[in-house]
């Protein structure tokens, strides 16, 4: 049975993670998007540090992240991780934070990533790495405020018409 586009990772909310207010502090979910689409690739038959041995490094360019509920100390919390598209030059993750428990939507998130050589240079995606992953759309609505959903658009339409 063919693997799901959508992967899972879980993650337990440890002490250091929450602030002063008892709730995950707001900058560590994006480590927790770092965690989630590492094993994303993982999953989809390569590693990070496969990629960077290859030559080939991913970027963050962009991020969004839109926060709903609060996540609090020993939560367990599942994140969702998929391709939303796949470009020559970019690939754009989406993600929806979940509390594995009570399945409460926390956080909705995405990133788009740039492929870059060894010298830090702008670069394709190889073939074997497009092949590997597969754009869907999104299971969750992301929902962002309309400007960064329409930034969103336009950039995604700039990268369109570049390849």
């Amino acid at each position: 049975m063919p693997l799901s586009p959508v992967s899972e990772t879980l993650v337990r909310v440890n002490y250091s993670e929450t602030d002063q207010m008892g709730v995950v502090y707001h900058a560590r979910y994006l480590v927790w998007l770092d965690v989630a689409r590492t094993e994303h690739l993982r999953r989809s038959g390569m590693s990070y540090r496969d990629l960077e041995a290859s030559g080939l490094r991913l970027a963050v360019s962009e991020v969004a992240l839109r926060y709903r509920q609060p996540a609090r100390y020993d939560d367990l919390v599942r994140i969702r991780c998929w391709v939303r598209q796949l470009a020559s030059r970019r690939v754009d993750f989406g993600y929806a934070l979940e509390h594995a428990g009570a399945g409460r939507l926390l956080a909705t998130a995405f990133t788009s990533l740039l492929p870059l050589d060894q010298e830090m240079r702008l670069t394709r995606l190889p073939g074997r790495v497009r092949a590997a992953l597969e754009a869907v759309p999104d299971p969750v609505r992301l929902r962002f405020t309309p400007e960064i959903r329409q930034l969103t658009t336009e950039i995604q339409r700039t990268h369109r018409d570049a390849d």
